[in-house]
């Protein structure tokens, strides 16, 4: 795990608000957006990012 409580939870409303926007709305960037709100949502359930890992970088204080 080398995401924080408040990066999942942030993760979590950002991916779940893209999906959302991407479902009720007829824009062009519909596979755009649910792309990266199911990365936000996939993120923030696992507690895992894998570019946290390549960059060397964790939020998570433990």
């Amino acid at each position: 795990m080398n995401l924080s409580s408040n990066d999942r939870i942030l993760r979590l409303m950002a991916g779940f608000g893209m999906v959302t926007v991407e479902y009720l709305s007829g824009i062009d960037w519909d596979i755009f957006l649910l792309v990266l709100g199911s990365w936000g949502l996939l993120t923030s359930a696992f507690g895992f990012c894998p570019f946290y890992k390549l960059l060397g970088h964790s939020s998570c204080p433990i």
